[in-house]
């Protein structure tokens, strides 16, 4: 049984305190998802305690024997879409990357030089730059794919999209990202 699976079953035992352990392991991964799709630092707050109210209300719901990880990124989507419904507007809209930057977790080894640190700070910082070069729903993927470490076959999932479609979505968004790397 997995970690996760594990913390579900304490919880769903009577556990309190289980659910928090859940929420300090998803906030922050959740809060950046939800940025990437919503490019609004004002809803994200909200976003994730609306996705992290859902989980708790269903979690009795989610059957075991899928992924966790998978099953609260596509409840923060939805969550997202919700949003999106409310306010009349459209997700990736025109597909135009916004002038704000977030920051991607810092990229630190272990016994690293203070000055490579700062260089793979820098290195991050241009690559959240590029990123914000790309399509949206490009950034999108290539987050949940790198970032987050989810496989093709749940980020479909997630983004309720065919297989076929995240793997040729995925290559183009390759191929977009090193464009804008190689201008």
């Amino acid at each position: 049984m997995d970690e996760d699976k594990r913390i579900i079953e304490n919880f769903l035992d009577g556990d309190e305190l289980a659910f928090e352990e859940l929420l300090n392991k998803y906030l922050k991964p959740i809060h950046g998802f939800l940025y990437q799709m919503t490019k609004d630092f004002s809803v994200v707050q909200d976003l994730s305690q609306e996705t992290f109210i859902k989980v708790w209300k269903n979690i009795n719901r989610f059957d075991r024997k899928k992924s966790f990880k998978t099953w609260i990124f596509t409840i923060a989507k939805n969550t997202a879409y919700d949003y999106f419904k409310k306010k009349k507007t459209i997700p990736f809209s025109f597909f135009e990357a916004e002038g704000e930057n977030n920051k991607l977790e810092n990229i630190t080894g272990d016994n690293i030089l203070p000055d490579r640190i700062l260089e793979k700070k820098d290195i991050a910082s241009e690559l959240e730059k590029k990123m914000q070069e790309i399509p949206e729903n490009y950034r999108v993927l290539l987050t949940l794919r790198y970032k987050e470490d989810f496989s093709l076959s749940e980020i479909a999932e997630i983004l309720d999209k065919p297989y076929n479609t995240i793997k040729s979505s995925h290559q183009r968004a390759l191929k977009s990202l090193k464009q804008v790397l190689d201008a």
